[in-house]
């Protein structure tokens, strides 16, 4: 498990010299963010079941994460996941099992808490795979919490994803440059879900 200090810092550092995180290259389409659908829980329990079958006891913990995990929440019509395995790393011990489940790896960050992104068209998803060690869960899970009970924060987080995703549109951004608009708030955010949690 990581340490508190490693899961109150933020990392904003660059890829190294050489290097990009892109399996996949960013694309530019149009950032749709849709009102709350009671249908994600349900999409998420069948990504969820999807992957337990491909992975079996490879899987240490998965989490329904990002914005399509907190009721009354506006999000990209996206599920968001959390895997924790032994070693991402290892992409031999997971990624091919996952390939023939029909997902696709998008993102290889080795630099960064060995993160890997995986995606699945149907249900439409971003598997985030980390090790047991990394305090990106960790936060994740917090903030999902945070938003979860604070009436307040989520309504000031759904306003600031609208406005968001309407400039990002207009200006045919790509979802990285829509997420950078949002980084402020959500380092707000933060600070008093960690707060909340006890930090």
């Amino acid at each position: 498990m990581p340490t508190a200090a490693e899961i109150l810092e933020f990392a904003d550092d660059e890829p190294p010299a050489g290097e990009s995180p892109w399996v996949v290259p960013q694309t530019r389409e149009p950032i749709v963010v849709a009102e709350p659908d009671p249908e994600w829980p349900r999409r998420f329990d069948e990504l969820a079941a999807r992957i337990r079958t491909a992975l079996g006891g490879r899987v240490l913990a998965l989490e329904h994460v990002g914005s399509t995990s907190v009721p009354e929440l506006p999000a990209k019509p996206v599920i968001d996941a959390d895997l924790i395995v032994a070693d991402p790393g290892d992409e031999a011990g997971w990624l091919p099992a996952l390939e023939g489940a029909g997902f696709v790896l998008t993102v290889r960050e080795p630099w960064w808490h060995e993160h890997r992104l995986v995606k699945h068209a149907n249900p439409v998803a971003n598997v985030h795979v980390f090790s047991p060690d990394s305090p990106e869960p960790w936060k994740h899970r917090i903030f999902r919490d945070h938003l979860r009970r604070d009436d307040v924060d989520r309504e000031c987080y759904a306003e600031v994803k609208r406005a968001a995703s309407r400039i990002a549109t207009a200006g045919a951004e790509t979802v990285m440059e829509y997420n950078a608009r949002k980084q402020a708030c959500i380092r707000d955010i933060y600070a008093r879900a960690f707060a909340a949690a006890g930090y």
